[in-house]
């Protein structure tokens, strides 16, 4: 332990490429960076591999922990994000990209294509609402990159690419966006540390160059880390697109060229195709959209907060008072199993199963899914509505595709799982539906069918 907490003091210390023969010869001894961990991107799925629905669930479990030890502790008491009046925006257009579930790319996230560098080469990256720096891997990876889909991003072959330093705003906005500290290199290059609760982590330059959303709209100067040192569970993604409020994420970049909102629909993950869905920086017309108040936490500034106030299952409320819905709720693109505190998952699991035993064998549980049956998703076929309902009257009307997860061959469970202190909305139970984030309004918007 002493010598991996060495290894993090050196690399803190010095350049990236001076690590490059230390850490070559100290990989013999399978030495683990020691970094503080920060909320992550979810975990690795891949059809084409051993990875098991088994290791998702503990890696997205492990993403949950950190959550929750995140809002007990308070540890973004100084995240800075940005403000926009109510309806202030440069171009009244918005900016729209498809957006493919990641199973094939071996991740259980979604991802975007987008452009950087001049010419514009384009990457797929994973969408996270609860990370604030964009990074994706550069040439000449001198510690470490993870086998990605497209080509490495080089630097060098980009007109427009340029390593900021330590004197840069920029530079000083990152333990905000990151809680981690940036660090100078020798040359007086600004290096960041964006860490995860997975134990993933990128290390590497901060740096600026043009982003290419389409190719009409564009964002010069599109401030994102050039890692070269990525580790984890990213899949074969090049890397992450942060979502969060705060002025170092693409989102507050963007925010005075479109204005500070933005929209998604998340297609069903087993989609071979992207299934219509999309990511759309920019305006958002209220008309398709039931809304709740999007609840800022003072704490945790960065991350989007709404207020449940109720659940049905086939129809009838759960017998819990509306006091015990008052609870720290969080919305997240990078959970895939929505969390409820025991309060709620106890007799929100007694209601589905009372309704669904009485078609279906009960089975075993499976990793942290402890509410199981016989039969495949497609045939039980009777499974009860569950409605989550939030405060102001917008909901998530559920059926059985965002209720149920395949756990293994004959085996389906309820997609829902225990947690303490916290509930979390995961992924799975966005699937197929627009959500709508309008920051200056502060509220979060719902429609049904939302994938074009």
């Amino acid at each position: 332990m002493a010598l991996a907490w060495f290894l993090t003091f050196y690399l803190l210390a010095t350049s990236l490429a001076e690590l490059q023969e230390y850490k070559s010869s100290a990989s013999q001894s399978s030495i683990q960076l020691n970094l503080y961990h920060v909320h992550g991107p979810g975990s690795s799925l891949s059809p084409n591999s051993s990875t098991s629905l088994s290791d998702v669930l503990t890696h997205d479990e492990e993403r949950v922990k950190y959550l929750r030890h995140r809002l007990v502790k308070g540890s973004v008491r100084n995240a800075s994000v940005p403000h926009h009046k109510s309806g202030h925006l440069l171009e009244p257009n918005s900016a729209s990209v498809p957006l493919s579930p990641g199973l094939s790319i071996g991740s259980a996230n979604y991802y975007v294509k987008l452009g950087l560098g001049s010419p514009p080469k384009y990457y797929a990256m994973i969408i996270d609402t609860g990370s604030s720096l964009s990074w994706l891997q550069c040439q000449p990876c001198v510690v470490y990159c993870h086998s990605q889909v497209d080509p490495l991003f080089e630097p060098s072959a980009s007109k427009t690419y340029k390593r900021l330093s330590c004197a840069t705003p920029q530079c000083s906005s990152l333990k905000a966006a990151t809680l981690n500290d940036p660090v100078c290199a020798a040359n007086g290059a600004c290096v960041y540390t964006a860490s995860y609760g997975d134990a993933s982590y990128s290390m590497g330059y901060l740096s600026q160059d043009l982003l290419t959303l389409t190719p009409t709209q564009t964002l010069p100067q599109f401030t994102y880390g050039c890692g070269e040192d990525n580790e984890g569970l990213f899949g074969r993604a090049a890397g992450i697109i942060g979502l969060a409020r705060d002025k170092l994420s693409m989102l507050g970049q963007l925010s005075t060229k479109y204005g500070y909102a933005f929209s998604y629909c998340l297609p069903t993950a087993t989609s071979i195709s992207s299934g219509g869905g999309f990511l759309s920086i920019g305006n958002i017309s209220p008309s398709p959209y039931k809304f709740t108040p999007m609840i800022r936490n003072p704490q945790n500034p960065s991350l989007y907060f709404l207020r449940l106030a109720a659940i049905t299952v086939g129809g009838r409320p759960l017998g819990v008072a509306p006091a015990g819905y008052q609870v720290p709720t969080i919305i997240d693109s990078g959970t895939v199993i929505t969390r409820l505190p025991m309060s709620i998952y106890a007799p929100l699991k007694e209601a589905f199963v009372k309704l669904m035993s009485k078609r279906y064998a009960q089975a075993p549980g499976y990793s942290i899914l402890d509410t199981c049956f016989k039969g495949s998703l497609k045939s039980l076929s009777a499974t009860p509505g569950i409605q989550m309902i939030f405060q102001g009257g917008a909901d998530l009307s559920l059926g059985a595709p965002n209720i149920l997860l395949e756990a293994d061959k004959g085996v389906t469970c309820l997609a829902f799982a225990s947690s303490n202190q916290i509930a979390i909305i995961g992924n799975h139970q966005q699937q197929t539906y627009s959500i709508a984030y309008d920051i200056p309004a502060s509220r979060i918007g719902f429609a049904p069918r939302g994938c074009r």
